[in-house]
Formats: C-alpha cells, sequence, structure tokens
C-alpha cells in the first residue's frame, strides 16, 4: 500500500518531469545563444580545466575508484526515512560546495579555475551516498552509469534533456541494453557529456574568475547547481521506486 508520503512525492515527481518537457521559451532560446557568443572569449585554458575534469570525473565514476561511499546499504528503512536521510546530506554537501565557490571565487582566475574539479567531486559523492540511502549498490556499475545519466539530465536542455528523461524513465530496459564492463567504450560518450556540462555552466563560471565579485557568484552558483542536482536526482529515484 502506498503511504501518504510516498502518493506527495510521487506527485512533485511528476509536476518536475512536467516542468522538464514543457519547451525552451523565446527568452531562453536567446539566452542560449548569447551564451554561446560569450563562450567564445572565456580563455582555452579555462575550455580545458573543464575538458580534464569532466573526463577524470566520468572515468572515475565508471571505475568506481574515487567515490565509493563509507555509507552501507540499510534495505530496512522505509522511502520516508530514506528521503529524509537524502535531505540530510544535501545540506552537508550543500553547505561544502557554497564554502568551496566562495573560497576559490575570492581567488580570482587560479583558483577560479579550481573549482571545477572540486565541485565535480562533491556532486559526485553526493549522487554515490545519495544511491546508497535509496538502497542501491554503487558496487554495480550500471548503477554507477544511473549515477552519470543522473548527473547530465540535471545540466542539460531542450532535446538532450528530453532523451535523457526517457532514458531515466525506462532505466531498467535501457540498462539491460547497456555494456557490463567499465572499460567499454561504449558505456559513456564522456566527449559528448564535458561538452553538455559545458555549454551548461561555462557562462556563470567566467564570471567566477573575477577577484572579489567572483566569491559572491561562486557561491551563488555552486548553491543553485547543487540545488539543481539534488532535484534531479530524488525524482530520478522516485521515478525507479515510486513510479514503476
Amino acid at each position: 500500500m502506498v503511504s501518504r508520503y510516498e502518493q506527495e512525492a510521487k506527485e512533485e515527481m511528476l509536476r518536475w518531469k512536467r516542468k522538464l518537457g514543457k519547451s525552451q521559451s523565446m527568452t531562453g532560446r536567446y539566452a542560449k545563444k548569447w551564451q554561446k557568443k560569450m563562450n567564445t572569449f572565456i580563455p582555452e585554458k579555462v575550455h580545458a580545466v573543464v575538458t580534464t575534469s569532466v573526463r577524470h570525473m566520468v572515468q572515475a565514476t565508471l571505475a568506481g575508484s574515487e567515490y565509493v561511499s563509507k555509507k552501507e546499504l540499510d534495505l530496512t528503512t522505509s522511502f520516508e526515512e530514506r528521503e529524509e536521510e537524502v535531505q540530510k546530506l544535501f545540506k552537508t554537501y550543500k553547505n561544502t560546495a557554497i564554502a568551496e565557490g566562495i573560497g576559490t571565487g575570492a581567488g580570482g582566475v587560479l583558483l577560479g579555475m579550481a573549482d571545477f574539479p572540486l565541485l565535480l567531486s562533491i556532486k559526485m559523492k553526493f549522487l554515490f551516498d545519495t544511491a546508497i540511502t535509496y538502497g542501491y549498490d554503487c558496487r554495480d556499475f550500471q548503477e554507477r552509469l544511473f549515477l552519470l545519466t543522473i548527473f547530465q539530465l540535471a545540466f542539460s536542455e531542450g532535446d538532450e534533456r528530453a532523451k535523457l528523461l526517457e532514458r531515466v524513465e525506462n532505466w531498467e530496459e535501457y540498462a539491460s541494453q547497456l555494456p557490463t564492463d567499465p572499460e567499454d567504450p561504449l558505456a559513456m560518450d564522456w566527449k559528448a557529456f564535458q561538452l553538455s556540462y559545458r555549454d551548461f555552466i561555462d557562462l556563470p563560471k567566467m564570471l567566477q574568475l573575477i577577484p572579489g565579485f567572483g566569491a559572491i557568484v561562486g557561491g551563488a552558483v555552486n548553491n543553485h547547481l547543487l540545488d539543481l542536482l539534488q532535484t534531479t536526482a530524488m525524482n530520478s529515484y522516485r521515478m525507479r521506486m515510486i513510479e514503476h
């Protein structure tokens, strides 16, 4: 029997899905076009840091070598208790991300560039802990692929977002066709992954490179990015646990 909490969580998840399914507004399309133009002014070394950091993060996630959580699986708790624990985890990781963004943003270009790999690490550690809290074992290669899919969905737009949402909705079917070897090149196209992520975050992160002003932007941007990731992660697991 579905509890009242689960029913409310499902309704919240359905509202989230409808919001994601809405087509991009004219304002949004204009902003994206403007952002792509502004991206050409970002120093190439910044792009290089993003590319290298994302490649490392994807490879480490596929191998399960860096983000292994110290949390243990507990399948005896209720769905509501698991979500309460995820909320607690989120607050901890969010505070860490905000402090890190303020600290690196205050230092200008060099420290601002250091924010990329640090923030990626915070995000992935949060996702690993979230998966285990919901009762999924990240030692399973396909569960690690699911985490990367959540990450992509959180920081994607337009047609790509629609495709990823459908993938999450039908994960069990999709996962049955995935390779089981982390070394298989078909497991994850990290180049497409990093381009999508770079395009999503480049403009706000460029402002973070401005000394002094960057501290304000860094904390705010990291706060926003963690909010997006938490919302996407929780609703993705709700689709797997409640809807099916």
